[in-house]
């Protein structure tokens, strides 16, 4: 037996005997309202779809971000090979709500069964994918290994791995050279991905672009969108976006200021997690400041210090109506969130120095002018003021960020072009 043989036969052994704790972790995950407690099944493998006859491509997207950046790569699938059946699993509770919106109907929606031996040989027992696409970052050892043995093709799709991540897998000894080279090919996100991925020993790395470039522009409810339009008008706002609970107090300090400057500057926070809201909210509150939250049934108003925007999917309204946009997740390490979204809508885009998700994009938006970096809560606030008081400045970043975003068009085609090959012969396995 190889070394990497034998490790995940120690990991495959310490998640059967972790097999009971994870169901009781699953059980109160569900009770605290992070899983589906009418779903809870497919976690574990069990389908709660039939499969038809025929090929099958399964699309693995762990959350949000990832299953926004597939829906365009879907739509061509379909289109281009119609005779597909498409299964997209996702792992938490706010993808699966949001693609039930967004997904066609001929596509099916499971959410991925935890890594643990059983749960995995159910799924692919039931599913019999005839090729994985797997997004991103998504490394899980039974899951990947399971696919190889039974010879079922896996691509990463849209393939990241940050510095971080690459030193903490380089610690896994030869357990991630064998994993990565269980993919027939790694599609990265940039020459910077690939790099990482060839030195922890992938053979097959192919650098077609990000597909976050190639996602439709948010939507938005056009009818919503006039109606607050014509209310805040006359008011000064901007977006404070997928922002993370530990931002809030640099949320709440960059208010402060942008108000000594524009003293009834209204501020819109869309959480990166909705069910967190309350967290927010308390954090205002505290604070002596006021606040109107939408899950509460309140509308924007531009009475209020804040508006919290918590209702899921509604990101590209935001976008539409604010000028002025700070993405979230880059205040903190979280790697910060897509800036690509607000800069396909026409925002000016404010950004923190944790922004590993997306560095090589920050940098480049940086460099042509499409992004303003903002150090800390103190800095976001006197960025936004000037923002605000400066349209010609503020329609400047606008415009850039917009170039930027459509300098990349052609990734879709890019990505294509490399997984056309793959679809084709799982078509083919089921022509007579």
């Amino acid at each position: 037996m190889t070394a990497a043989g034998a490790a995940l036969t120690v990991y495959r052994a310490a998640a059967w005997l972790a097999t009971p704790l994870l169901q009781r972790h699953m059980v109160r995950r569900a009770q605290r309202g992070r899983e589906d407690p009418a779903r809870l099944s497919e976690r574990f493998g069990h389908a709660g779809r039939r499969r038809s006859p025929g090929p099958l491509v399964w699309l693995h997207a762990s959350s949000v971000g990832e299953s926004l950046s597939v829906l365009s790569l879907i739509d061509v699938i379909m289109a281009r090979w119609p005779n597909l059946q498409l299964l997209l699993t996702t792992g938490t509770l706010s993808s699966a709500q949001l693609m039930a919106k967004r997904l066609p109907d001929r596509v099916i929606h499971q959410f991925v069964p935890i890594d643990l031996p059983a749960a995995v040989e159910r799924f692919y027992d039931h599913w019999r994918p005839d090729l994985g696409l797997l997004v991103e970052s998504e490394l899980w050892p039974n899951l990947i290994d399971l696919a190889s043995r039974r010879d079922i093709p896996l691509l990463l799709v849209n393939a990241r791995i940050s510095n971080r991540s690459s030193r903490a897998w380089r610690r896994s000894g030869p357990i991630i050279g064998h994993l990565l080279n269980a993919f027939a090919e790694i599609l990265a996100q940039s020459p910077g991905d690939a790099a990482r991925f060839t030195s922890l020993g992938a053979k097959q790395v192919s650098t077609p672009g990000n597909l976050k470039f190639a996602a439709a522009p948010l939507s938005a409810d056009g009818e919503r969108l006039a109606q607050l339009q014509t209310r805040l008008a006359n008011h000064t706002i901007w977006l404070a976006a997928s922002t993370h609970t530990k931002e809030s107090a640099s949320i709440i300090e960059a208010h402060l200021r942008v108000r000594r400057r524009h003293p009834h500057a209204l501020t819109i926070v869309a959480p990166r997690h909705p069910q967190r809201s309350g967290k927010v909210l308390e954090a205002i509150q505290a604070a002596g400041l006021s606040a109107a939250r939408q899950s509460d049934g309140a509308e924007v108003d531009p009475g209020k210090d804040f508006y919290i925007a918590d209702r899921l999917g509604e990101l590209g309204l935001w976008y539409r109506l604010a000028d002025v946009v700070f993405v979230g997740g880059s205040l903190i390490s979280k790697g910060g969130q897509n800036p690509i979204e607000p800069a396909r809508l026409g925002c000016a885009i404010l950004y923190g120095p944790h922004g590993s998700n997306f560095q090589k994009i920050a940098m480049e938006m940086q460099d042509r002018g499409a992004m303003i970096p903002v150090a800390d809560g103190m800095a976001l606030g006197d960025s936004v003021s000037r923002l605000l008081s400066d349209s010609a400045e503020t329609a400047r970043c606008a415009t850039a960020a917009t170039a930027y975003a459509e300098s990349h068009a052609r990734v879709m085609d890019n990505v294509t072009m490399t997984l056309a090959p793959y679809l084709d012969t799982a078509v083919g396995r089921h022509v007579a």
